[in-house]
């Protein structure tokens, strides 16, 4: 592999909007799998976790005022810290109050009791968790109830010690008072009632007075003011949403969740298993022209993949005429790309253009093959044939067809084999007539004078199998219109004429090389799932072996 291939092969592709769509599809096994194991994780939760119910109790708070009748002054709405009052109402006093109430640690109190305060408003939401719906009340409806006396009681400590302060201040004013009444004359006579330091002793007890009675008059005021600090507006009531009610958008959560999670391990996965994707991809792979595109049989049918071969076998005659005698290796890295379907179609294509094919495959490739080639049979029924008088063949071959490489004769083309002893021909020479489209028929041969009316067709019968046929290796001959379809085991083919050989993966066996070097490798590509390096690493096989390499079937593909 020069250097341009290796560029080439470690070229990063580049990922458009239909693969987005396509990557996911083409690994749905993988988007499943996250799916279920989400989906599967929601289910487990509903199923094996309790359900847990929330209840809420909201509790608006309002300023302490000494006259609720009259408008308070500007700000006074807003006159409570609601960042003081969350923290009392999650404070020591609310959650052991309240656990003393409900009969539960405080800790777990203080783990299942949140409060909201809503942005701008003097709103509390007290929302307590259980394991019971009952419970959930309870300890919602208590925890409020207990912020409310809690901050009651603080407000009554509050205005005591008010109290207590505005009654020690008549006190001594009260006190001031008495000594300055003390210092006025008992007997003043009216002169004396003008005098500069009786007025002022008057003054000051007249202005003791009035500081006495604003003291009372505020001390009124102070004992009068409403101490409760809010009320609760909405208390906790059945029913009480759970945590189950959602169970039907829990699991649409997760199977879109799941949906999600599972396109992007796909898309990881991508990234991470680098593939052939396209025909061009492989083409800079592989440095030799695309010979077409063979669809998946699975999927289109055996017409359609049979169809796609006979254009593939339009590339390779031309280069038959200009290389005759060299087999056709059809080699695959592994053994699920597709090339037995290519084996067979591209050797069925090649016989229905009129050649004469040997098809050498290993044996645990022949029943399919031998399904391609009765299918193929049945689409081309073999024409009738004649038996040269000059070549003692069919067609004028040689009736021997020639000796393979295992030293067991072939024969000869367009025979079907008979599982039997071989017949013996008299003069003059018959003519051979293929009367069934099963290649294991027996045949009807039938003389020229035979053909009056007078005569009938002789038959000859295929007796048992002898015991030198019993090893399996007679070759297995398919009439194909005008050409023939030998099916023999791989070492086996003949060492000339059109040979197609199914090569076994060349990761687990070299057999399919070692044929590469004496012909010509036609190399399979399956795309989605031939990796870059499995296909690079086939062809630094090739090179080094010194095969050539005529071109590349790309296999799964929607048509060339």
């Amino acid at each position: 592999m020069d250097v341009s291939d290796s560029v080439a092969a470690s070229r990063q592709r580049v990922v458009g909007f239909a693969d987005v769509v396509r990557i996911p599809l083409r690994r749905w096994r993988i988007v499943a799998t996250v799916a279920g194991i989400v989906t599967l994780a929601a289910l487990a939760y509903l199923l094996f976790f309790p359900a847990t119910y929330r209840a809420t109790t909201v509790v608006v708070l309002r300023p302490v005022v000494t006259d609720p009748f009259t408008l308070p002054s500007s700000g006074a709405d807003r006159a409570i810290n609601m960042t003081a009052e969350n923290g009392i109402a999650l404070g020591n006093d609310v959650i052991d109050s309240t656990a003393r109430i409900l009969n539960r640690d405080p800790e777990d109190v203080r783990e299942a009791l949140s409060t909201e305060v809503p942005t701008g408003g003097q709103v509390l939401r007290f929302q307590y968790t259980s394991d019971s719906e009952r419970s959930a009340i309870t300890g919602a409806n208590t925890a409020a109830e207990t912020y409310l006396r809690v901050r009651e009681d603080i407000y009554k400590q509050q205005r005591a010690a008010l109290i207590l302060s505005y009654d020690n201040t008549i006190k001594s004013v009260t006190s001031q008072r008495l000594s300055a009444q003390k210092e006025l004359p008992s007997n003043r006579a009216s002169s004396d009632t003008t005098s500069p330091r009786t007025q002022a002793m008057l003054d000051q007890v007249s202005a003791l007075n009035d500081q006495i009675a604003q003291l009372a008059n505020a001390r009124a005021k102070v004992i009068s003011a409403d101490l409760s600090p809010g009320s609760v507006t909405a208390a906790a009531r059945a029913p009480v949403p759970s945590s189950h009610d959602a169970a039907v958008l829990y699991l649409t959560a997760a199977v879109l969740g799941g949906l999600l999670l599972g396109a992007i391990a796909a898309h990881a996965r991508e990234a991470l298993d680098r593939r052939v994707r396209s025909i061009d991809q492989a083409a800079d792979i592989v440095g030799v022209p695309a010979l077409g595109v063979v669809r998946a049989a699975g999927r289109h049918g055996e017409s359609a993949a049979a169809a796609d071969a006979r254009y593939v076998s339009l590339a390779v005659l031309k280069w038959i005429d200009r290389h005759p005698d060299r087999a056709l290796v059809v080699l695959s890295g592994r053994d699920d790309e597709g090339r037995t379907t290519v084996s067979g179609n591209l050797a069925v294509a090649l016989a229905e253009a009129g050649q004469d094919v040997t098809l050498s495959a290993t044996p645990e490739t022949h029943e399919e093959l031998k399904r391609i080639l009765f299918a193929a049979q049945k689409r081309t029924p073999p024409r009738p044939r004649t038996l040269s008088p000059s070549g003692g063949g069919l067609n004028g071959s040689s009736p021997a067809g020639g000796l393979g490489r295992g030293g067991v004769g072939a024969p000869a083309p367009g025979v079907t084999r008979l599982q039997g002893s071989p017949m013996r021909v008299a003069d003059p020479l018959p003519e051979v007539k293929a009367t069934s489209n099963d290649p294991e028929a027996t045949l009807i041969m039938e003389t020229s004078a035979g053909r009056s009316a007078s005569s009938a067709p002789i038959v000859a019968p295929a007796p048992a199998r002898p015991a030198a046929d019993l090893d399996g290796r007679a070759p297995l001959v398919v009439l194909l219109g005008g050409g023939v379809v030998r099916l023999c085991t791989l070492g086996e083919e003949p060492e000339i004429g059109v040979v197609v050989v199914d090569a076994p993966p060349s990761d687990i066996d070299e057999r399919g090389v070692r044929a590469a070097q004496a012909g010509v490798a036609v190399l399979v590509v399956a795309r989605d799932r031939t990796r870059n390096t499995e296909l690079s690493r086939l062809v630094d096989r090739l090179r080094s072996a010194g095969a050539q390499t005529v071109g590349f079937v790309l296999t799964g593909g929607r048509g060339a």
